[in-house]
């Protein structure tokens, strides 16, 4: 159970290779050693380096599952391996894909597994968190959304719709756990420094993957339900909210 300072005792990453899963987990980390679970992909050929990341970080012990998101009939099994061996206080929901942009809204096959990934296998882990955490009394949901969602643009809709929908879940997950006493935090990032952007262009309020762990684990011990990565997005989505659609249609973004 997290304790009143916030330490949690065991950590759930689904989505155990993400840097910015790993980075929250070892935010939490710095509080104090904690058993931690890793849900990769079968074969991932990173989930080696990030068990022994999570391990050297101060991690009490380490547990790797396999963690197809695509595979939703086998979701429960794997939650129930992933609780297993005790209660999860902290789930952390960081897997994702993100196509070319261009390329993936003219291509079905890509188009279905970037929704079903981001989405459809979002909503799956989701139900079953809920279930879990409801039957041991307790628990935080950490679910990684992007700003991408919040108001669709062209330059990446397929994938920006995907997020709306996984944030809309998670809001509403959230207000539907609160009587509980379990807390559900959508955190909506900017753009991050990470392997899948090292050959984007760097935009305007680039953070890095240890500012999105840092200020969502501080957002969770506080209780909040959603952040924004940097703060200022906030402000700055609001604005964009409210843009007509035919001026939007034209803003260089």
């Amino acid at each position: 159970m997290i304790n009143a300072v916030g330490v949690p005792q065991s950590i759930l990453v689904l989505g155990g290779s993400s840097e910015i899963g790993l980075a929250i987990t070892a935010e939490y980390l710095k509080k104090g050693p904690a058993r931690v679970v890793l849900a990769t992909v079968p074969g991932d050929p990173t989930a080696a380096a990030a068990v022994e990341q999570v391990r050297a970080a101060g991690a009490s012990s380490v547990e790797q599952i396999d963690f197809d998101a695509l595979a939703t009939d086998s979701h429960p099994a794997v939650l129930d391996k992933a609780f297993a061996g005790g209660d999860i206080d902290v789930a952390i929901v960081a897997f994702g894909v993100q196509f070319d942009d261009e390329e993936v809204w003219q291509d079905h096959r890509k188009a279905v597994i970037e929704v079903n990934i981001n989405y459809t296998a979002a909503v799956s882990v989701g139900v079953l968190l809920g279930e879990k955490f409801k039957a041991q009394g307790h628990g935080q949901i950490i679910a990684m959304s992007s700003v991408a969602g919040e108001r669709v643009r062209r330059s990446n809709f397929l994938y920006g719709s995907s997020k709306a929908g996984l944030d809309g879940f998670y809001l509403g997950l959230g207000d539907a756990l609160r009587p509980q006493g379990i807390g559900v935090l959508v955190v909506r990032p900017g753009q991050v420094r990470t392997r899948l952007s090292a050959n984007v262009a760097e935009a305007p309020l680039t953070v890095n993957k240890e500012d999105v762990a840092q200020q969502a684990v501080a957002a969770a011990i506080n209780g909040k339900d959603i952040i924004w990565v940097p703060g200022p997005f906030r402000f700055i989505m609001i604005v964009l909210r409210h843009i007509p659609r035919p001026v939007f249609r034209r803003l260089p973004i």
